[in-house]
């Protein structure tokens, strides 16, 4: 399983994908007002050159980091005898503690949120949104995880469910599908669901900075940012930012550098941007 962990992951990326773009044209939660030509050539795009530009700049993984870190015995995992399927358990569960606080942070912080409004940026939600995240946020999101890897001193196995669990649970909760709502209510005790993450792609900024969990819906709960549902309804609710509503304008070109333009709106959190 570790000797091929990227192709491992390829397989389940593209598995999810096309399982939940099945899902979404068979059954979709809302009416689809934008082709998806637009859309997932412009979010598949910047998902793949994302990918490639992390690949040339960053020399290092998750994995490799977990590697590191079993070689040499650092991390907290290595201070104690603590069983391996505990050790499992316990990092793939503060790995998603720290992959919820990132993403609160780069929600609070001005110039995080320059980078992260990228993915929110995007009118309507579905499967491609899951991985529409500017480069240079992908390469910070990759150092903190290989920080926190170090720093728990994670398994690799525990690292290689986790990075698989995330790329796929984040495409599971931004698909445009129905769900029945007590089906929804059930999962959501356990899992983000897509009606829980959808309130988070509104305009309202009060619901923008809601729900920030990818993976386990259980941080949200603890810390307060849990919101059950968008105040208009799922039908009725805008999804994106007052301040990027043409689609036209939001190109590949335009997502690149649009972090680093003046841009006032950006770095305010009152009631026209999150």
């Amino acid at each position: 399983m570790l000797e091929n962990e990227l192709g491992l992951r390829i397989f389940f990326f593209v598995g999810i994908l096309i399982t939940v773009a099945i899902w979404e044209t068979l059954s979709p939660k809302r009416d689809r007002l934008i082709g998806r030509g637009i859309r997932w050539t412009r979010n598949l795009s910047l998902a793949i050159l994302s990918s490639l530009i992390v690949r040339l700049i960053v020399p290092f993984t998750a994995v490799g980091a977990a590697l590191y870190a079993d070689q040499h015995q650092i991390g907290l995992m290595h201070f104690r005898d603590i069983p391996f399927v505990l050790a499992l358990g316990m990092s793939i569960l503060m790995l998603d503690f720290i992959i919820y606080l990132q993403h609160v942070v780069f929600h609070h912080v001005p110039i995080l949120w320059r980078l992260h409004k990228i993915h929110h940026i995007d009118q309507e939600i579905d499967v491609t949104t899951g991985v529409r995240f500017h480069p240079v946020e992908i390469i910070l999101s990759m150092l903190i995880k290989c920080a926190a890897v170090l720093m728990l001193g994670a398994p690799v196995l525990a690292v290689v469910i986790f990075e698989i669990l995330l790329n796929a649970t984040a495409m599971f909760n931004h698909g445009n599908i129905h769900m029945p709502k007590s089906l929804d209510k059930l999962l959501r005790l356990f899992i983000v669901t897509p009606d829980m993450h959808r309130v988070h792609h509104s305009v309202i900024p009060s619901e923008t900075n809601s729900n920030f969990g990818f993976n386990l819906p259980w941080w949200d709960r603890i810390f307060g940012t849990y919101q059950a549902q968008p105040v208009l309804g799922h039908d009725n609710m805008a999804i994106g930012l007052k301040d990027y509503p043409l689609v036209y304008e939001t190109g590949l070109v335009p997502l690149m550098v649009i972090p680093f333009m003046k841009d006032v709106n950006s770095i305010k959190n009152d009631e026209t941007a999150p």
